[in-house]
Parts: structure tokens; C-alpha cells; sequence
């Protein structure tokens, strides 16, 4: 079986990497010999559109699963229509992924895992308690704007109800 999973570099050893349209790289392993290729994201770094651009891409590769750690709702859709299981990973290496996806070991998600536009820029964003924003941004605020905490280039954007709140 064909399957991608998000990483930080480029081979089995990688980090993975959670964020799924702002991820270095895609793994592609063969889990049956797991053996892999790995995958330049192009798109990265793009300003808008990210993770549907990504999915497009992915559903290219002929993987029948992916593993990340945080989609959006557009490329959760597009991977959908794609016939793709989004399977959803907290930590470890590629190789750690894979097996543990090969073992059973991981939950399949059916929806987003991510608000739109969580990961602008090159910072990754979560919702943490008490909606503070939390990852590889910086900012400043109080509860109601989120405290950003991290060291990224880029903005994060938080959704809370119909307010869209900005973080720097």
C-alpha cells in the first residue's frame, strides 16, 4: 500500500512534521517493503490556497492514505473526493508513522482538524485552551486575541465565531 506521510526533511528517519499544506516535504512509503520517496512541497510557501494546492498534489502521488497531524477543511475536501483516508499523526519520525499506520495504530479523521487558514505564513497555529494561539508564530494580546508563542516568519490566523483576529 501507497501512503504519504508530512515530514520535516527528506527520508524515513525524518521528523514528521504536523502541518499538512505548510510541511518541507512528503513521504511517500511503500508499506509493504517501506521503502520511500520524498517529496519537495512547492507550495509551502505560498500566500494563499495553500492546502488545496497541496491536496491536488498529493491526490497526484496515487497514495490511498495520508498522515498529518493538522488539516483544514478545503484540502480534507479535496483529499475526500480524491478517495484518500487522512489519518491523523501527534509526533515521531516517518518511519514511526508508517508503522504505526501498518500496525493499525492511527485514528482515521472524517473531518478538518484545522480552522481555514490556521497555518498563514510559515507558523503553525493550534488552538489551545482558553483560545490561545499556540506555535510558530509571535504575538501579543490578551485572551480574547490569543497569545502567538514560537519563533516562525508569518502570521497565524485564529477563528473564534464569526471575528477573524490577526496575530503578529
Amino acid at each position: 500500500m501507497k501512503i504519504c506521510v508530512t515530514a520535516g526533511a527528506s527520508d524515513l528517519e525524518a521528523p514528521f512534521d504536523p502541518r499538512f499544506g505548510r510541511c518541507p516535504f512528503f513521504t511517500v512509503v511503500e508499506t509493504d517493503g517501506m521503502t520511500a520517496e520524498s517529496i519537495l512541497n512547492s507550495s509551502a510557501g505560498s500566500s494563499g490556497g495553500t492546502g488545496l494546492q497541496v491536496a491536488q498534489a498529493v491526490a497526484r502521488l496515487d497514495v490511498t492514505a495520508l498522515i498529518t497531524g493538522n488539516i483544514g477543511p478545503n484540502a480534507m475536501q479535496a483529499l475526500s473526493a480524491a478517495g484518500i483516508d487522512v489519518y491523523q499523526q501527534l509526533g515521531g519520525s516517518v518511519r514511526e508513522a508508517a508503522e504505526q499506520f501498518k500496525q493499525g495504530g492511527l485514528q482515521k479523521i472524517t473531518s478538518p482538524s484545522a480552522p481555514p487558514h490556521a497555518c498563514m505564513g510559515r507558523g503553525q497555529m493550534r488552538q489551545g485552551p482558553q483560545g490561545q494561539g499556540r506555535g510558530g508564530i509571535r504575538g501579543r494580546g490578551g485572551p480574547e486575541v490569543g497569545r502567538g508563542q514560537g519563533s516562525g516568519r508569518g502570521q497565524g490566523a485564529w477563528r473564534s465565531g464569526s471575528s477573524r483576529v490577526m496575530m503578529r
